[in-house]
């Protein structure tokens, strides 16, 4: 994937579903501030509605209220999938493809070269996981994200216990590496189930945008409010960031400290990273 195409989603934090089968809803799913808005081909939609799902979704994009949405196609496996890369061959004018349970390189990359559009691979599998860094290689690859229900079942851990913590951070941290040695965009934090629990869903931002994951995944629209307000820098971030420059430019040491605290590159880096950030947003 182009550096100009990966550096054009830096700024995207928050990925909002929408069921195929509930196409009105992509008006408000914009309204919500989401910075992208992904219609739900897969696991949101019945096998008895699909056909009718995507009659719903082509009447949306040939509509004059029509803004560019990614589309969450069936999994590489189903008989679906060919129904569904039709259907979005029609549709030039999207911002992407989701694959869910990615699980090779080359469905990747027939996405990819029958829209020539940047394809998400959700990784939801076992065998999807242990083969990242194959997949990581793909032509059209933007970045991957994770559906931990999924992979909880498939790896037999029980969700809502500390083993689970532990099991979703070493995927977090997989994918971060991965991404990372291939030049993708840091992955996409997965699902936040609870959209009434604002302040765990805090918490979880705290801790993906810690470890340096790029954005998350939401599933309802008072979910994107929450997820940009707690990616604020707060004003000693800010303030610290900016000193610690200053006193770089001023001085030109390699190291000094501020608020006795030792700074040297590292730091000196972070800062930068952090002050471009607050400037970008």
């Amino acid at each position: 994937m182009q550096a100009s195409i990966i550096n054009h989603f830096t700024n995207t934090k928050t990925w909002l579903f929408v069921p195929a089968t509930r196409i009105a809803r992509v008006v408000k799913a914009f309204a919500s501030g989401a910075d992208a808005v992904i219609v739900d081909l897969e696991d949101a939609v019945a096998e008895a509605d699909k056909v009718q799902a995507r009659k719903d979704l082509r009447v949306y994009y040939d509509s004059q209220g029509y803004q560019p949405i990614w589309i969450r196609i069936n999994q590489a496996s189903s008989e679906d999938f060919i129904e569904d890369l039709e259907l979005c061959q029609q549709m030039p004018n999207l911002a992407g493809l989701i694959l869910p349970k990615a699980e090779q390189a080359v469905d990747i990359e027939k996405v990819h070269n029958k829209m020539g559009l940047p394809v998400i691979a959700l990784i939801e599998t076992a065998l999807g996981l242990y083969q990242i860094d194959s997949m990581a290689k793909a032509a059209g690859l933007l970045t991957f994200s994770y559906g931990f229900l999924d992979l909880c079942n498939d790896l037999q851990v029980q969700v809502g216990t500390a083993a689970a913590d532990i099991v979703a951070n070493q995927i977090r941290y997989q994918l971060l590496l991965t991404s990372k040695v291939h030049n993708l965009l840091a992955p996409i934090d997965t699902v936040y189930t609870d959209f009434n629990d604002n302040k765990g869903l805090g918490q979880r931002v705290q801790l993906w945008s810690q470890m340096g994951m790029s954005s998350m995944l939401c599933i309802h629209p008072k979910q994107v409010a929450v997820v940009q307000k707690s990616l604020q820098l707060t004003d000693a971030e800010i303030d610290f960031a900016k000193r610690v420059l200053e006193e770089y430019e001023q001085s030109g040491q390699a190291v000094f400290t501020i608020d006795g605290n030792m700074v040297d590159a590292p730091v000196i880096e972070r800062c930068r990273q952090l002050l471009n950030q607050f400037l970008a947003n």
